[in-house]
């Protein structure tokens, strides 16, 4: 059966359970009584019994009015906790923003945009998870994030892009290495470099490769994950190695050098990455707006810090 109840006449019965008169109640739901009555009366028609006892003195409720009570006040109740929850999300009192980031991004940079969407929005909780770019986009693609903070790679077509910086790359070495004292390195410069590569899972290594195309370095057999092994495998003077601008930061306490190469065409772009024809919720929005604002030049600070 299908009911056509509204809250208005909710409202209007249970304000009549209170005021038992029938002007009086009409006057708090700001309604004619000849309009209250009728309202009253379809109520009663739509819940298939009598609510009230009418006599010229008193309105009280029946046996099913007695019952009907406690529906009508725990529909109104969740009804209006419904709507304050609505309103608490629509003004990011409430709500949930999940991302996924390089963890160049997640430990530089992205901290402190999210640090101050929390200031702005403390109520709404943000969930940050530090992945490789395959991996950031396959939680985008399962629905586990709302945004993805990555670098170019496959399967970008079924999602929408936009770049947010570009983040060209640097030579790290010792600083008693031949190439310390450059103020800037050319891709020539590189040759018989011995280096120390990431691993191909990485969005850098297949940037490096292409970086370093046709120019005979030397493989040192070193290929790892992690920039803390990178760095302190040049400390020991095991080989050189090239790095996004954003990754400097992993290498500042240490008794190396970073010299920006000469490659303006090759840079690794970043990416903020959305689900195509589905609108981010308005949490989701308003972090994404920030980060754009926030992090569109975050490279050319990342160098100079």
């Amino acid at each position: 059966m299908k009911l056509n109840i509204s809250t208005r006449s909710l409202h209007a019965f249970l304000a009549l359970q209170e005021c038992k008169h029938f002007t009086h109640a009409a006057e708090r739901c700001f309604m004619s009584q000849s309009a209250f009555s009728v309202m009253i009366q379809k109520l009663e028609v739509a819940v298939g019994a009598k609510l009230f006892e009418r006599d010229t003195r008193n309105v009280t409720l029946t046996a099913e009015g007695e019952l009907f009570a406690e529906v009508a006040r725990s529909l109104v109740s969740d009804i209006e906790s419904a709507f304050a929850d609505m309103s608490d999300y629509v003004a990011r009192r409430k709500g949930r923003v999940a991302i996924a980031a390089l963890p160049s991004l997640a430990a530089n940079g992205l901290p402190a945009v999210i640090a101050e969407y929390k200031r702005a929005y403390p109520g709404i909780t943000v969930q940050l998870f530090d992945a490789l770019s395959d991996q950031c986009l396959a939680m985008l693609r399962q629905g586990k994030v709302d945004i993805a903070l990555t670098a170019p790679g496959s399967g970008l077509i079924e999602f929408d892009t936009k770049t947010l910086c570009s983040d060209p790359f640097y030579l790290v070495c010792r600083q008693d290495h031949a190439l310390a004292g450059k103020r800037r390195i050319r891709i020539s410069d590189l040759s018989g470099c011995e280096l120390i590569h990431l691993a191909r899972s990485t969005s850098v290594r297949q940037h490096v490769e292409l970086l370093l195309r046709g120019i005979p370095v030397m493989n040192s057999g070193l290929e790892v994950e992690h920039l803390a092994t990178v760095a302190g495998l040049i400390e020991s003077g095991l080989g050189v190695s090239i790095v996004p601008e954003l990754t400097l930061f992993q290498f500042r306490h240490m008794d190396l050098v970073s010299i920006p190469i000469d490659a303006h065409d090759i840079v690794r772009p970043i990416l903020i990455v959305k689900k195509k024809e589905r609108s981010l919720s308005i949490a989701a929005q308003g972090m994404s707006e920030l980060i754009e604002k926030r992090l569109h030049n975050i490279g050319s600070r990342a160098a100079k810090r």
